[in-house]
């Protein structure tokens, strides 16, 4: 049997940044002992050394996801993370036509990581998350009974803080939810995208990365494409989600300093 790969969209000898696949853990998690695959390890074989997590994705999402490849490297860029000097952001397809953008603030109490609909005990933390939409459509898909027709969105998100599943509960919280969220979205919805397009997921993607370099303290500016079914449904509904990524953004934006 083949290798598993994951895709590369930056590399270097501090730091390697990949494209990952939705339903894929990052590192091995209480999440689901069963599971023996992760990015995390998919990728050390890949590269025939040890890498390191620097940042969380969930599990469903797609997307830019970053590694250290050494233990000093990645408390530099824990740390650039944590001091929010990381931009990060994503694509999501939701229910509904929400405004044409805004702020979402909305304080988020802590989850189990094993059980993501268990609140922990603490006070809740502010969270504040900008979004825009950049598209909409309405489908003649009677997915509530009440209703002849469907809208749904393709939604610019950008967290301005790192709260666990942020982003899906933020927007459950205006009441557009993101399309294949299990846990905050709507049944109904999920399965007819199912239906139609015939994959079941998250459509979740994150689309952009912006940090500092944590050797050379130049910017990286990093994007990952659209998974193919993410471009079959933008394609059924006439969107354009190209439109949202920067022609001039590059996976050389610096060259590293040599030591």
């Amino acid at each position: 049997m083949p290798q598993e790969t994951l895709p590369i969209v930056y590399q270097d000898e501090h730091l390697v940044v990949v494209n990952k696949p939705a339903n894929l853990l990052v590192h091995p998690s209480e999440i689901d002992r069963r599971e023996t695959r992760s990015a995390m390890m998919i990728l050390r074989d890949q590269l025939g050394q040890w890498v390191y997590p620097v940042h969380r994705l969930d599990r469903p999402t797609s997307g830019l996801l970053a590694f250290a490849l050494s233990p000093d490297i990645a408390r530099t860029l824990a740390t650039a993370f944590e001091e929010r000097r990381v931009s990060k952001d994503y694509l999501a397809i939701v229910r509904g036509h929400p405004p044409l953008g805004g702020i979402i603030r909305h304080p988020l109490t802590l989850k189990d990581d094993r059980r993501s609909r268990r609140t922990l005990d603490g006070e809740a933390q502010s969270a504040l998350t900008l979004y825009h939409r950049l598209a909409t459509v309405i489908v003649d898909w009677p997915v509530d009974q009440r209703y002849p027709t469907s809208r749904y969105a393709l939604v610019h998100c950008r967290p301005a803080t790192g709260r666990r599943h942020q982003l899906r509960r933020h927007l459950k919280h205006i009441s557009h939810p993101i399309i294949g969220d299990s846990s905050y979205g709507k049944g109904p919805h999920n399965r007819a995208f199912a239906d139609r397009f015939g994959e079941s997921r998250l459509y979740l993607h994150a689309s952009r990365l912006t940090m500092p370099h944590p050797v050379s303290g130049g910017y990286l500016n990093l994007q990952a494409p659209l998974p193919d079914g993410w471009r079959q449904v933008c394609q059924a509904f006439g969107w354009s989600p190209e439109g949202c990524y920067d022609e001039n953004a590059t996976t050389q934006a610096h060259t590293p300093r040599q030591e």
